[in-house]
């Protein structure tokens, strides 16, 4: 199967990394340092499930030098997204496949408008790493699954084929029978987990136990179960709890990205988590004082650096 990873950070280089060093057919779209240091050292995964080194690795900033793919699994920040969807069309065959492991619930939409609604699949990936340095992806904690699949429970050839061969790379991948329901699921907590951690500019730990920020935690996932109810999620009922059980498992010191963003200036994807709670409430009726809190004050740093 040849896959293309349009993007080599977090979620593209650790997984597309896995898959490549396994030996499947992986070409990164990357660009900057980060390609600079690829082409020069290869793309360095930095794990507790073990680091590894894939040199000499397929990395490009033009997809004219890949030609049509299987399988293109778009992993970029959601303000590249209509770059990065630009890129897919050009790696389209004539059975290609794309799927969005991005974040947030509106990227499928970006997607389809530029390679066709028939091609898109949804992805969620469940992970916390981001790029160290040019050419070195990090990843912490344990966690590293993705499940993918189409929006109307149809089969997907590629999909199974992506699955087999993160099965053969020793990577946690699954075909969802929902995957619209797995999105906005993960939208729920990602909301509120970035959120919060960004806002007071602190790892998990000291949010979960301090009562107030706790409760603040809880109000902004009921937030966005609401809101995603109202545009028609079919959302579990206990999903709040459930996100609060899986926070206070986390590692204390775990962080969001967006935190790790705004830390080093980076541009937040704020427009697309909290800023799109509250932007959707608004269009629902449904109240999200939280997210609408958490959109305003970090929306001052939201575009970096002037």
């Amino acid at each position: 199967m040849k896959i293309a990873f349009v993007g080599a950070g977090g979620v593209g280089g650790y997984f597309g990394g896995r898959l490549a060093a396994s030996g499947e057919d992986v070409t990164f779209l990357a660009r900057g340092r980060h390609l600079e240091a690829i082409h020069r050292e290869g793309l360095a995964i930095k794990s507790g499930l073990g680091d590894l080194r894939i040199f000499p690795a397929r990395a490009t900033d033009d997809p004219a030098r890949v030609g049509p793919v299987d399988l293109v699994a778009v992993a970029v920040k959601n303000w590249d997204g209509e770059g990065a969807a630009e890129i897919a069309r050009r790696l389209l065959g004539p059975r290609t496949e794309v799927v969005s492991f991005q974040n947030g619930v509106e990227a499928a939409e970006i997607l389809a408008r530029q390679v066709g609604a028939e091609r898109v699949l949804g992805g969620v990936a469940y992970i916390t790493a981001s790029i160290e340095e040019p050419g070195v992806v990090r990843h912490n904690g344990s966690l590293a699954r993705l499940r993918l699949g189409r929006f109307d429970g149809r089969r997907s050839e590629a999909a199974e084929e992506f699955v087999a061969a993160c099965g053969r790379a020793g990577v946690d991948a699954a075909v969802s029978q929902d995957i619209g329901r797995d999105i906005w699921e993960k939208f729920v907590f990602l909301t509120a987990f970035s959120g919060l951690t960004a806002l007071a500019r602190l790892p998990i730990g000291p949010i979960r136990e301090n009562p107030d920020t706790r409760e603040l935690l809880r109000q902004a996932m009921a937030e966005a179960a609401a809101v995603g109810r109202a545009r028609g999620a079919a959302l579990r009922e206990d999903i709040v709890e459930r996100h609060m059980a899986f926070c206070d498992g986390l590692p204390p010191a775990s962080v969001s990205s967006m935190l790790t963003d705004l830390t080093h200036e980076n541009r937040l994807e704020l427009p697309w988590l909290s800023g799109a709670v509250a932007r959707m409430g608004r269009e629902s009726g449904v109240g999200t004082p939280v997210h609408a809190f958490i959109a305003a004050i970090l929306g001052l740093h939201a575009a970096g650096p002037a």
